[in-house]
């Protein structure tokens, strides 16, 4: 009589599941959000309004500058947390510049809408504005307006 062996050879092979990005934001995603809107805000409108500075002023983009050397360490901050979200799903740095890129050209587009001197009028004073403000407040402003203004992800509930 023959007998058959069978054995039987059973490989383990560990396969980790895919990290699923969140569709969400937390309060701090949805600050540094807003807080990279309006930095990209201030920027455009100091290049476009750069010319329109009233006689005596500091040069809006030369403000935009000191503003943001000025908040760098608090910007970076921001910045940090949108790529650590945006991570999750792969490459956070190119899709944060991507959506800084988003918000300028938005406010560009808002430009072309207007006139010029329409747009300097009605937005210029934010530069001088942000540029008196302490980290405090430019801190505080940023998490007023991310609890007011529209986001590109919900918040998380």
């Amino acid at each position: 009589m023959i007998r058959f062996y069978v054995l039987l050879f059973v490989a383990v092979v560990s396969v980790s599941a895919p990290v699923l990005a969140k569709s969400c934001y937390s309060s701090a995603e949805a600050e540094a959000e807003q807080a990279i809107r309006i930095h990209s805000e201030l920027m455009v409108i100091g290049l476009n309004c750069q010319h329109m500075t009233p006689r005596g002023w500091k040069n809006f983009y030369q403000q935009y500058r000191e503003i943001t050397n000025n908040y760098s360490r608090t910007i970076s901050g921001y910045e940090s947390t949108l790529i650590s979200y945006y991570n999750q799903s792969g490459n956070g740095e190119r899709k944060m510049h991507d959506l800084r890129t988003s918000f300028a050209n938005e406010t560009s587009t808002n430009i072309a809408r207007m006139r010029p001197d329409v747009f300097c009028a009605k937005f210029s004073p934010r530069i001088p504005k942000v540029a008196n403000m302490s980290r405090t407040e430019f801190v505080d402003w940023i998490k007023a307006s991310a609890s007011t203004q529209r986001l590109s992800k919900p918040l998380c509930q």
